[in-house]
């Protein structure tokens, strides 16, 4: 991963392993009207998510929440919803949940603010029974990266859930174990995605399954430091791909 195990995140060019790449059909690039710059994120952003739906084996029929709405959990989103799910998202961003509903798919938002665990989980509960889905089994997807994020989603749990953990933070987070047990459910992490799933999960973007172009955007490289300031600042919502 160039910038964690080697240098070079931020270059202009960087050696990498081939074992790593994935081929890009440039007449489906053309056909889908997206370019090399926006699909780049395919590489990290979304088969992060696709890697956590595949492995918490979403099917037609399940209920996948979301929580955390941003760069990774909105793809999520609609990965998910392209396995066949019907998805919440959670949120604390209204700007987040309004764009993964417009462009994302997402069945139902919520905004976690606004809503306290009891009630969010019964806004899902309930949105499961009127569309005819699981009421059990849910498939819970932790994305924000946050304390919060994670306490939230470990209160979603039903009987037989799935809880993977996407997202990642350094806070701790104090939760009872024995809800596992309890609920008959399972947690799983997810680091990542081998190389060998990339080109299924460019597929889904391809095929336009999975939409790109409203959630990336593309900068110069030599604007780099105003980028960093504008993400920070949060003028920037979308996923920024530095182009040399």
């Amino acid at each position: 991963m160039p910038g964690n195990d080697i240098h070079g995140a931020f270059a202009t060019h960087i050696v990498v392993p081939a074992r790593g790449l994935c081929a890009v059909d440039e007449k489906r690039l053309a056909a889908a009207g997206l370019t090399l710059p926006q699909v780049s994120i395919v590489a990290d952003a979304l088969t992060t998510p696709y890697q956590a739906v595949r492995r918490a084996g979403v099917t037609p029929g399940d209920v996948a929440i979301v929580v955390g709405a941003g760069g990774v959990g909105g793809y999520c989103v609609q990965v998910a919803r392209a396995f066949g799910a019907d998805v919440v998202a959670i949120d604390v961003d209204a700007r987040k949940l309004e764009a993964i509903a417009r462009d994302g798919g997402a069945a139902l938002t919520l905004n976690a603010r606004e809503l306290d665990a009891k009630t969010q989980k019964k806004a899902v509960s309930d949105f499961a029974k009127a569309r005819g889905l699981r009421a059990t089994e849910w498939k819970i997807f932790e994305c924000s990266g946050t304390a919060a994020g994670q306490t939230t989603a470990f209160g979603l749990l039903v009987h037989g859930a799935t809880l993977s953990v996407v997202g990642f933070t350094m806070d701790k987070v104090e939760v009872r174990l024995s809800n596992l047990m309890a609920f008959d459910a399972r947690a799983i992490g997810n680091w990542g995605c081998p190389p060998e799933h990339y080109p299924a999960a460019l597929d889904l973007v391809l095929d336009g399954k999975v939409m790109l172009a409203p959630f990336v955007e593309t900068h110069p490289l030599d604007e780099i430091n105003h980028v960093f300031h504008a993400v920070h600042a949060r003028e920037i919502t979308r996923r920024a791909v530095m182009v040399p």
